[in-house]
């Protein structure tokens, strides 16, 4: 499991979100989230953040995303991603706030998070199964993929 740091006396002069840059899933989710904050947020891979931030150890950095703010906040795994969905053009601070004031939230959270940092070729493949291969324009497969099987469980049970 990845750990919580809350702080670093290394603040950015831009919000920065530090990514795996050798993960293709969190490639296409950066890709897409980079198009909805413009220049709000500057996106490092973890490759390139060795000399920025001194008191976050690399191996920290491999576990989970973290998004740094100027005052030197840091946000970790799927906290890092709700509060990146705070500066999107069209602000969605609702996953933050109840990831934030929610303790089981947080955990299924945190545990899913973690499960799919361990399954990420997997996860890439099916986020291009349900989202469409170009993460600048998703397509909701997902909602055909359900209805398809939805009809079908329909068909088995009402021929059956």
């Amino acid at each position: 499991m990845f750990t919580k740091i809350t702080k670093t006396d290394f603040p950015p002069k831009k919000p920065m979100m530090v990514w795996d840059g050798e993960c293709l899933f969190c490639k296409y989710w950066i890709t897409n989230w980079h198009s909805k904050t413009k220049n709000k947020i500057e996106y490092i891979t973890l490759q390139e953040k060795a000399s920025y931030f001194e008191d976050i150890p690399l191996k920290e950095f491999k576990k989970a995303s973290r998004l740094i703010e100027t005052d030197g906040k840091v946000y970790s795994g799927p906290n890092s991603v709700f509060r990146l969905f705070t500066y999107f053009d069209k602000n969605h601070t609702s996953w933050h706030r109840w990831y934030t004031n929610s303790k089981w939230f947080a955990e299924v959270c945190d545990h899913t998070y973690n499960w799919i940092a361990k399954h990420r070729p997997f996860m890439f493949a099916m986020t291009k199964v349900l989202f469409g291969k170009n993460p600048l324009s998703l397509k909701p497969y997902w909602l055909l993929i359900l209805l398809l099987f939805l009809l079908a469980v329909f068909c088995i049970g009402r021929f059956l």
